[in-house]
């Protein structure tokens, strides 16, 4: 009886909640607090999704055959980074590639077992989501209604995941855990992921300029350099079996960036030439657009302290005023901004918008680079405030983001589409945190109430 008892109960307390759930259906598609509840929902159906997708949609072959034989010849014993190779060309991967795709090598049959790895895929689609969500959880900015289009609505993704099986879902479900760790206050374990993350592919550079800011502001220049050495040791140790036997080789291959892309899957600037897009005073230019946004995101955005920059090489307890440390548990609200930020939402900000001010430069985006800033898209978005008419545009510009880069091959319209989108969320996020003008004159002082007498 009290077994039944108690079933009841659940039952009743089980019922309750849904009938609760549907009364504030429209609160939880708008209100972030309700992100967790949405997130699971999502993330259930985002296992049925890659199921489906799977079982149904045939596989493509891009580059998995190719890195299956280029870590093959390491299981082989090669260890002059030069004479790694595969069909699509020499290996152009740091070492962390290596190590984690010769896991995968050996776990499916030296590549044969196509069916298993797009499986494990779809586990690490499941993974990077839950890493994405619990960030969006601490910085509480996104009504949930717009996880749905980050999930179930983008083939692209999908297909980048567990029809392609490329790198660079691997590299970003490394450095959403490291944004994790260092929202947990974990620096050193979050600059070391950091670096794993590197070590897979170097798109991950991108986040590097906002995570220096950050490391700066919250360590100052002297208590930064042990976090620097974290991820420079990394990079050695995991480097080490080909350093010792062709250090040179090792470092242009691994980490060239000069390296040329071709015009062919170039999705963001097909409606240049080709002989522009190849030309090196383009891609120069590209560098000083994209150093001259961090410069002016990092001294107007970044930097909220009325101070000069310079100060953030100084001790934190040092600076005058004292600055307050960048902890998620001191909330650091943004008064001189038009959009206040907690401190997780304001580390996050930097991140992202580092990242996409790389990804608005970048001399070629191929279709699998689309992965490296969807998921930080809606924070970009809505961290800034948003009235209710402006969420149409918002997810309008989601939409034709998402149509740009599933256009194969892409146009001239698609490109220039592409960077149109760009363009208004860097305005938005330009403009959206501006520092408000500060008034100097004193408040009216108000006649003590009886009420506040009594206080007293």
């Amino acid at each position: 009886l009290r077994a039944e008892t108690r079933s009841g109960m659940a039952a009743g307390r089980g019922a309750a909640a849904l009938r609760r759930a549907w009364r504030e259906r429209r609160a939880a598609l708008l209100e972030p607090r309700y992100t967790p509840l949405v997130a699971a929902c999502l993330c259930l159906a985002e296992g049925g999704v890659n199921l489906w997708v799977i079982r149904r949609v045939p596989y493509t072959e891009i580059d998995w055959k190719a890195y299956m034989q280029e870590v093959e010849g390491f299981a082989n014993g090669t260890r002059d980074y030069t004479q790694l190779k595969g069909d699509t060309g020499p290996l152009v991967y740091p070492a962390g590639f290596v190590y984690i795709f010769l896991g995968l090598y050996h776990a499916t049959g030296r590549g044969s077992d196509i069916r298993l790895a797009q499986y494990l895929f779809a586990g690490l689609y499941l993974l990077n989501l839950l890493l994405v969500f619990r960030i969006y959880c601490r910085t509480n900015k996104v009504p949930p209604y717009v996880f749905f289009f980050m999930c179930c609505a983008s083939y692209r993704i999908h297909s980048i995941f567990v029809l392609r099986l490329f790198n660079d879902p691997v590299a970003m479900a490394i450095l959403f855990l490291a944004i994790n760790l260092f929202l947990e206050e974990r620096w050193s374990w979050g600059c070391l992921l950091f670096s794993l993350a590197v070590s897979v592919k170097m798109n991950i550079l991108l986040f590097a300029p906002g995570l220096l800011f950050l490391l700066l502001q919250r360590f100052g220049l002297l208590g930064c350099i042990p976090k620097l050495c974290i991820c420079a040791l990394l990079q050695v140790v995991l480097g080490l079996p080909f350093l010792l036997v062709n250090p040179v080789g090792y470092l242009t291959r691994s980490f060239d960036l000069g390296r040329q892309f071709q015009f062919k899957w170039t999705v963001n600037w097909r409606f240049l030439p080709e002989e522009v897009f190849q030309n090196r005073v383009f891609h120069a230019a590209l560098l000083l657009a994209h150093l001259a946004g961090l410069g002016l995101f990092a001294l107007h955005r970044w930097h909220s302290s009325k101070e000069s920059i310079l100060t953030l090489l100084k001790d934190p307890a040092k600076r005058k005023p004292a600055s307050p440390r960048l902890t998620v548990n001191n909330i650091l609200w943004q008064t001189s901004c038009v959009c206040p930020l907690n401190a997780s939402a304001w580390i996050v900000f930097i991140l992202f918008s580092s990242n996409f001010l790389g990804v608005c430069c970048s001399r070629s985006l191929h279709y699998q680079f689309y992965v490296w800033y969807f998921h930080t898209l809606p924070y970009l978005l809505w961290c800034t405030p948003t009235t209710k008419l402006a969420h149409m545009p918002k997810v309008l510009l989601l939409g034709v983001i998402e149509l740009c880069w599933n256009t194969y091959p892409s146009t001239v319209c698609s490109s220039l589409s592409l960077h149109i989108c760009h363009g208004l969320i860097l305005l938005q996020l330009w403009y959206g945190t501006a520092p408000t003008p500060v008034s100097h004159t004193p408040p009216p002082s108000r006649k003590p109430t009886a009420t506040s007498k009594k206080a007293q």
